[in-house]
């Protein structure tokens, strides 16, 4: 049986007080706590082993390059990718996307070609795409959703021609939780030769991903929403892709011989992993993979989508509120606003009740233009939340409401 009890015991942060009360962190999907093992391996790589890697002979260099090398193999066998060297260590999956966009973009797209993008998107998955588009000449193209937050993949048929040159969308809404079919997706771009990009923040962890079944060219998430560190990220891409594009950064590590006549540059993945690597940051996102297949993954999903149904019913018996995003095999995410209270207003009397949300736009203004609203109040599940913090939620927001409503 899933013991959420046993797991939050592996999270610190979650034993502490807010305003005298106790934690209740629903904000994960901004970025998700870390458990003990991860922030130990952090702490004994700056004590003990914190050297630069691929660049000394000494034993702490040789040391922590086998570990970062390592956590590299751990993470693409947890993706399912075919080969190591099909991942990229960045800063992010903001630092990921705009690789693709910047090394693959400037290289095969044109003027007059187009990219199609989901409605739904982060920002990190829309406007290195606009960016490309304007330095390019190309047109973006939008995928829309509907008022459940479906993603209305019939109308690929519409959008993608023989100058669609990329298809992005997101593995899961950060803002709506849709977890959209992909497969169509990425079958309309593979008929056309273009490339299918997913933006896997949230889907790798509600889920999980196996990139070879799914089929996509490239997939990217950030370290920081998988319960590892801030600051690094992966880019996978299908190897025969990466070996066709031109590195994105220059200088260190990313070379093979310079000279001032003619620089020659390393082998995938080394290629796009320029400068002093976060080598720290590396090994410590591959703890925290190994940390969450400590747990079976279809466990997980089921106590997560427990927790949702629980928080959905709940949240749907206070007058006036509605919830955005209403497909039914969304992750646990739940986006929504109350009728006469701004959202900003309800988060802060929530914080003082020692719960934390997000507020605001998510980094995805499209979706809340689709809704004609300014803002939406997010509640963002992870395996470490309970039954009890939801009903502090549900009784948070209620008295809130209340509050502002004079």
């Amino acid at each position: 049986m899933f013991d959420a009890a046993t797991i939050r015991a592996e999270f610190p942060i979650l034993g502490r007080t807010v305003y005298g009360r106790p934690l209740v962190y629903l904000d994960s999907g901004a970025t998700a706590q870390k458990p003990r093992a991860v922030i130990e391996t952090i702490d004994s790589l700056h004590r003990e082993l914190n050297a630069n890697i691929h660049r000394g002979v000494h034993y702490l260099s040789e040391q922590a390059t086998d570990r970062y090398e390592e956590a590299r193999a751990r993470i693409a066998r947890f993706i399912g990718a075919a080969a190591k060297e099909e991942v990229i260590f960045t800063s992010g999956a903001t630092a990921s996307l705009n690789t693709v966009a910047y090394a693959w973009g400037d290289r095969f797209v044109s003027a007059g070609d187009n990219l199609v993008v989901s409605e739904m998107e982060h920002h990190s998955n829309l406007v290195p795409w606009q960016l490309l588009a304007e330095r390019r000449g190309a047109e973006v193209r939008m995928l829309p959703f509907d008022d459940d937050g479906r993603l209305m993949t019939e109308r690929l048929a519409d959008l993608v021609d023989d100058r669609t040159k990329v298809i992005a969308v997101t593995q899961a809404s950060n803002t709506l939780g849709t977890r959209p079919d992909l497969r169509p997706v990425i079958e309309a771009a593979r008929a056309v030769g273009a490339i299918s990009v997913v933006d896997g923040c949230q889907g790798v962890v509600h889920g999980g991903v196996d990139v070879g079944a799914l089929g996509c060219d490239f997939y990217a998430f950030s370290g920081h929403k998988l319960y590892g560190p801030t600051g690094i990220g992966v880019l996978y891409g299908r190897r025969e892709l990466l070996e066709k594009m031109p590195p994105f950064l220059g200088g260190g590590d990313m070379v093979d011989r310079v000279s001032f006549e003619r620089t020659t540059y390393a082998e995938v993945p080394l290629k796009f992993e320029a400068g002093t690597a976060n080598y720290i940051g590396a090994i410590g996102l591959g703890e925290a993979v190994r940390f969450v297949e400590r747990f079976d993954a279809a466990e997980i999903e089921r106590y997560e989508q427990e927790l949702l149904r629980y928080a959905t019913a709940e949240l749907e018996r206070i007058d006036g509120l509605r919830i955005y995003g209403r497909t039914p095999d969304k992750c646990a995410i739940l986006s929504f606003n109350i009728e006469g209270v701004h959202g900003y207003d309800l988060g802060m009397i929530l914080d003082k009740l020692g719960i934390a949300v997000r507020t605001g736009q998510h980094c995805a203004e499209p979706v809340m233009t689709h809704y004609g609203v300014t803002g939406m109040c997010r509640a963002s599940l992870a395996m470490y939340n309970t039954a009890a913090e939801i009903d502090a939620l549900a009784a948070g927001v209620r008295r809130a409401a209340g509050m502002l409503r004079g």
